[in-house]
């Protein structure tokens, strides 16, 4: 073999690990992304699982809350609906809803002496609560994720690596502004 062999088949091998290690970092990207939407999934599915207890106790104390009551169990199942296909705006838009009407629940239980000192009530308040921030949390992670991946397939070499073997970008988390707007303390008491 002459040396411009030997040297065209260094090269060959150089590029040919090059893309290995770029498509095997690809792939941890977006396994990360899946292991962080998994995180987040298992907290939806635990919180969904608590709401009809919360909404049972309140409907005990709050008879004339239905409205209330009613957007809770709807946004609770576009939750759902958005979680089970992965629809990430979707489940964005249902988020928002979902707690805007929690927030106003818990504003309005502030009218109800007896529901405030219920056992169970507080119980499923402050697990709730818990799940929220817990949610808040594993979103930013996943946001994370989701940027590192698609930072990555949008970079030069890398893109090429991604394009060839079909990875996709994935879309981010997002709550509506709706819901990073300050609460209308006086419209809820009004």
């Amino acid at each position: 073999m002459d040396i411009s062999t030997l040297v065209i088949l260094a090269t060959l091998a150089v590029v040919v690990v090059y893309f290995i290690t770029i498509y095997n970092a690809l792939v941890q990207l977006k396994h990360n992304v899946s292991k962080a939407w998994a995180n987040i999934d298992v907290l939806l599915k635990q919180r969904h699982d608590e709401l009809p207890k919360l909404v049972e106790t309140c409907k005990q104390y709050m008879g004339y809350e239905k409205d209330a009551l009613e957007a809770i169990i709807k946004a609770r199942s576009a939750v759902s609906d958005a979680r089970q296909s992965a629809d990430m705006k979707a489940l964005g838009a249902a988020e928002t809803q979902l707690r805007i009407g929690l927030g106003n629940l818990f504003a309005l239980a502030e009218d109800y002496p007896d529901l405030k000192a219920n056992d169970s009530f507080q119980h499923l308040q402050s697990r709730i609560t818990g799940l929220e921030q817990d949610i808040a949390d594993r979103r930013e992670f996943y946001n994370e994720s989701v940027n590192l991946l698609n930072v990555r397939i949008e970079q030069f070499p890398d893109v090429i690596v991604a394009r060839k073997m079909g990875f996709r970008a994935a879309d981010l988390l997002e709550f509506s502004e709706a819901e990073k707007a300050d609460v209308d303390m006086k419209a809820l008491f009004s």
